[in-house]
């Protein structure tokens, strides 16, 4: 694998990208940081299998720390509900070793495809909800919480994400969070969330062959250092940005963003040769 200033410059940008969006709208960035990173490894001959597989594992092993960041801004921002943030990462560790180990064993192409048919199906849920405001008492039963916390860590293991994408949907719609209660609480449950998938997929990927350089298992630690440089500091300017925006617009710019990484993720630009 043939490092260069490009590779390394999109991956920091990349990584300013992550930590805003980390802090601003509760979702790990793995929308962001698989997909770049797949196809930057791609571009270095990393087979799809191998690539794909190392994107995902190394985007839960920046956002730990990335969300550790933005969960500290939100929670001193008072937008953290400790009680449901715990049984939701509890839940979620586990599902997260679950899905990550699920995912060490399914083609590439395939986990590609299902990541983005899984954001436009959030995405359209999302749109479709009239009420993001979090009116009415929230649900807080614990069943609830750990079944919601298990999925977000399946979500987060199979594809390489925090499992924000998934959670702070359902939060809004189903829990009856307010939007900026929800991405904080989501961010700080994308920290157990994206430990369970750590450890499933640096784990499962000792010993296969193919890796790039400075890899431990599918975690590629080289990648991990420049992308967790630049989204540390940028996530807690994101946490602090996300008091100041009204919430139909913090709804509207995550319903942005998946749409054209779902796009993107299914190939649609590809299809169409829009150099996007």
């Amino acid at each position: 694998m043939e490092i260069n200033f490009i590779y390394i410059f999109i991956l920091a940008l990349t990584g300013i990208g992550v930590g805003f969006a980390t802090g601003i709208l509760g979702v790990g960035g793995g929308f962001i940081l698989a997909p770049v990173q797949f196809f930057l490894l791609q571009s270095l001959g990393i087979d799809t299998d191998t690539a794909i597989r190392v994107a995902f594992g190394t985007s839960l092993a920046v956002m730990l720390p990335t969300a550790i960041s933005g969960a500290y801004t939100h929670h001193k921002n008072s937008c953290v509900i400790i009680k449901p943030a715990i049984y939701l990462g509890f839940a979620g560790f586990f599902g997260g070793i679950f899905g990550g180990y699920i995912a060490t064993h399914t083609p590439g192409d395939v986990l590609r495809i299902l990541f983005g048919i899984l954001i436009f199906f959030v995405v359209i849920q999302f749109l479709k909800y009239n009420n993001p405001t979090g009116a009415g008492k929230k649900i807080l039963d614990i069943y609830h919480l750990f079944f919601y916390g298990f999925l977000a860590g399946i979500c987060s293991g199979l594809l390489g994400i925090g499992g924000g994408i998934v959670l702070v949907p359902i939060m809004v719609i189903l829990l009856r969070f307010s939007m900026i209660e929800a991405v904080g609480t989501s961010t700080a449950v994308i920290i157990l969330t994206s430990l369970g998938g750590i450890l499933a997929y640096s784990i499962n990927g000792i010993g296969i062959s193919g890796l790039p350089e400075y890899s431990v298992g599918y975690i590629n630690l080289l990648q991990f250092a420049v992308l967790a440089g630049f989204s540390i500091p940028m996530a807690r300017l994101g946490a602090n940005m996300a008091q100041k925006l009204p919430e139909n617009y913090l709804r509207y710019l995550f319903s942005a963003i998946l749409i054209y990484i779902a796009l993107k993720m299914l190939g649609f630009f590809d299809f169409f040769r829009i150099p996007l």
